[in-house]
C-alpha cells in the first residue's frame, strides 16, 4: 500500500524512488532518491503518518542522488548513494560515495568516493562475519551482457577490500532492460537494488529485474545457507536460475514494483518499494511512489500479497 499520500500545496517531490526504510528509536525513516539531493521522510508508525523533512543531504556540483541507503555503525549514520558530475549527460559516470551523520536525519558530511563509474545501488550491511557491501556493475562480455550485483567485505564503513564477488547475474530474458542498447544483437540486462537479510539458516539477496518502465520489472530473490564470507556462499536465484517468479510485479492497480527494502516490526517482515499508479495522471511523469506491504519470510521462500 501507499506510505505517503501527496496533499495540494505539499512542498514534497511527487514521487520517492528507490525507498530505503530503517527504525531508529521511536521513528521509521525513509530515503529516497532526487534530483538535488537525498530526499528523507519521518514517522512514529510504519504505514501511516509520514511526513517530508526535506533533502537530508546534498552535495556541490554534483546531480542523481541514486539509492541512498543508511547504516548504523556504532553511534554513526553511514549514507550511501551514487551520484553524477552536473556537467555529465552520461548516467554512466554514477559512481558510490559516503556521507556520515551523527544522526539518521543528518546533516551528513561528505567522506569519500568509495568506487569507480559505473557503480550503483549500494546496500550496506554488518553481519556475524564482518561488514559488507552489496552494489551494481556492469558486465559487457557476459553472455547475457548487462548489469549485475556483486559484493565486497568493508574494511571499514567507508573503505572496500577491493575483491568483489558476483552474487545475482542475469539469466532470463524478462530481465532484459533494452534490446540492442550498444550493439545489434546484444540485449542489455539489468539485475539492481540489492538488499540483504538475513531470518535463521536462511542468507536473501532481494533484486530489482528489467527496467522500471517495462512490463516485466520485478523484485526477485536469491537465497544461500552457510556461514563465513558473504562472498563464498553458494547463491542461487528462486526458484531457480532460468524462471521467471517475481516476488513483487505489476498488478491491477499498480506497475513499476522495484528497488526494495525489508523491515522488522516484531515478528512480522515488511516490503519496503516503489511503484507507480497505473491510473495515475502521467503530466507529473512517471511517478513512483513508497509503498509497503507484509512479507512472509519460510525457509527459502518469501511471499508477497500486494495491497491497495
Amino acid at each position: 500500500m501507499k506510505l505517503y499520500q501527496r496533499k495540494p500545496g505539499d512542498t514534497a517531490p511527487a514521487g520517492q524512488p528507490d525507498p530505503y526504510m530503517i527504525r531508529v528509536g521511536d521513528f521509521y525513516y525513509v530515503y529516497a532518491t532526487h534530483d538535488e539531493g537525498v530526499q528523507l521522510y519521518r514517522s512514529r508508525a510504519l504505514m501511516e503518518g509520514w511526513e517530508y523533512l526535506g533533502l537530508c543531504y546534498t552535495r556541490p556540483g554534483e546531480k542523481q542522488f541514486w539509492a541512498p541507503a543508511v547504516m548504523p555503525f556504532e553511534g554513526k549514520y553511514y549514507l550511501y548513494y551514487s551520484s553524477m558530475p552536473e556537467g555529465s549527460e552520461d548516467t554512466h559516470q554514477q559512481r558510490i560515495q559516503v556521507a556520515v551523520g551523527d544522526s539518521p536525519e543528518g546533516p551528513f558530511a561528505f567522506v569519500r568516493e568509495m568506487l569507480p563509474p559505473f557503480s550503483i545501488d549500494a546496500h550496506a550491511v554488518s553481519t556475524d562475519s564482518g561488514l559488507y557491501l552489496f552494489y551494481s556493475v556492469n558486465d559487457y562480455e557476459a553472455e547475457r551482457a548487462g548489469t549485475l550485483i556483486v559484493a565486497d567485505r568493508l574494511t571499514d564503513p567507508c573503505h572496500v577490500e577491493g575483491a568483489p564477488a558476483v552474487i545475482v547475474r542475469p539469466t532470463i530474458d524478462e530481465e532484459i532492460f533494452q534490446r540492442d542498447r550498444f550493439r545489434k544483437g546484444q540485449h542489455w540486462h539489468t539485475i539492481e537494488g540489492a538488499f540483504y537479510f538475513r531470518e535463521g539458516d536462511w542468507h536473501y539477496v532481494m533484486y530489482s529485474g528489467s527496467a522500471y518502465t517495462n512490463e516485466t520489472y520485478f523484485i526477485g530473490y536469491s537465497t544461500a545457507q552457510g556461514e563465513g564470507d558473504l562472498r563464498r556462499l553458494a547463491w542461487h536465484k528462486h526458484p531457480n536460475e532460468h524462471t521467471y517468479s517475481p516476488l513483487v510485479c505489476r498488478n491491477a492497480f499498480v506497475e513499476g514494483t522495484g528497488h526494495n527494502s525489508v523491515v522488522r516490526e516484531g515478528d512480522a517482515y515488511y516490503i519496503v518499494y516503489h511503484g507507480r499508479d497505473r491510473d495515475a495522471d502521467r503530466s507529473q511523469g512517471d511517478v513512483r511512489v513508497m509503498r509497503a506491504d507484509r512479507m512472509t519470510v519460510q525457509g527459502p521462500e518469501l511471499h508477497v500479497e500486494v495491497t491497495r
